[in-house]
């Protein structure tokens, strides 16, 4: 799961890249550096990370709550010692999954960014 979440990222960052190709282009006429053009685009990405990291919590946290409720998903008695599926609702645990997601992603970002670097302001505002 790990991998098709980074292959997501990754290929979000990149589209995000060739879009904003002759804005880059710009930028680096105009004498920014990679490091801080690079900056931006890991800014949105970090920005695309904690969104879905906050909206992915409200669904998974709703839902376990539903399930700790009102125990809607069951299970055959015949196979398992219990009628139902427990919810184990641990905040340290949540954070701490939360804070590996989001430095597992961040990660991931910085590799599609080096691409900047290779783009020169003159073919990237030709490109448009």
């Amino acid at each position: 799961m790990v991998l098709v979440a980074a292959i997501n990222m990754i290929s979000a960052l990149l589209v995000m890249i060739l879009e904003r190709t002759q804005t880059i282009g710009i930028l680096k006429a105009l004498g920014s550096a990679n490091a801080s053009v690079r900056g931006i685009f890991l800014y949105q990405a970090f920005y695309l990370i904690s969104r879905g990291l906050f909206w992915g919590n409200i669904a998974g946290i709703a839902i376990a709550l539903v399930q700790m409720q009102f125990k809607l998903v069951t299970l055959p008695q015949e196979s398992y010692y219990i009628s139902f599926v427990p919810v184990n609702f641990n905040i340290i645990h949540i954070l701490l999954l939360n804070a590996g997601t989001f430095a597992v992603c961040a990660l991931m970002m910085i590799l599609p960014t080096f691409i900047i670097t290779k783009i020169t302001p003159v073919k990237a505002i030709r490109f448009s």
